[in-house]
């Protein structure tokens, strides 16, 4: 299958957490970010038991911690909805190195900074030890929707495609004198979208006739037969067990 290749977040490895069925992984990373949605914000050490937990998982999976930093800082966008919760908020509030500040504001921002935060250290541990075709196969083997299965195959296959469509269609701009940078290029660049959009459109016209005249039927073939062994599910979702133990210490202490 085309999409097979490996996507620019994976980290090649034959660790065991590498090795684990990526239903198994899948299923454990969904249940471990339900586990701290749950968790009621005021629950802060509990929080830190899930990046303790986490922690372990990288060091299993020798994932390096820089590489993990560098790669969370995509939620940055969301962290200024965060920032301005405490001037925003409602009373009581609190005095701060000289600034008023809203408790609930307050913890507010801290929840949206730390459930997110952890819901994308999760992901990019994931994507880290799975491929994007073992994903594929998971999805697949948990019986997701095949359309949704079918769709995310094909456009990971073709994102590349479209990728180099846009670079040359670059190329040829800038080899005739456009330059990006000048603000009254815009619209030729507007335009090239456009064109890009189209050329996208028709490419994707003809890849459907030709897999409609080698039969296809509107759904993906089952691509593996492996079974998933008990021994996989109790070692994957073993940190599924401790983040619902964290969980429940949250709610019951809060």
């Amino acid at each position: 299958m085309g999409a097979g290749h490996s996507h620019p977040l994976y980290l090649v490895g034959n660790s065991p957490v590498h090795r684990l069925p990526a239903e198994v992984k899948i299923v454990a990373a969904f249940l471990g970010v339900v586990c701290v949605v749950v968790t009621p914000r005021e629950a802060f050490a509990v929080f830190g038991g899930y990046l303790v937990l986490l922690a372990g998982v990288w060091a299993v999976a020798r994932i390096p911690i820089g590489w993990i930093a560098v790669r969370s800082l995509i939620e940055a966008p969301f962290v200024v909805l965060a920032v301005l919760l405490p001037f925003t908020g409602p009373a009581p509030f609190v005095e701060f190195v000289g600034l008023t500040l809203s408790e609930p504001g307050l913890l507010g921002a801290w929840n949206i900074l730390v459930k997110g935060t952890l819901g994308v250290l999760t992901s990019l541990t994931l994507a880290a030890t799975t491929p994007l075709r073992d994903l594929l196969l998971g999805l697949q083997r948990l019986r997701a929707p095949a359309l949704v299965v079918t769709i995310a195959t094909l456009m990971l296959r073709y994102v590349d495609v479209i990728a180099g469509e846009a670079r040359r269609m670059r190329l040829a701009r800038i080899s005739r004198g456009h330059d990006p940078r000048f603000l009254w290029q815009v619209g030729a660049t507007a335009r090239g979208v456009g064109a890009l959009f189209i050329r996208s459109y028709e490419r994707g016209e003809r890849v459907h006739l030709a897999m409609l005249s080698r039969g296809w039927a509107g759904e993906m073939p089952r691509l593996s037969d492996t079974v998933t062994t008990r021994r996989n599910w109790l070692v994957g979702l073993s940190p599924v067990v401790v983040a619902a133990a964290l969980a429940v210490t949250g709610l019951v202490t809060a």
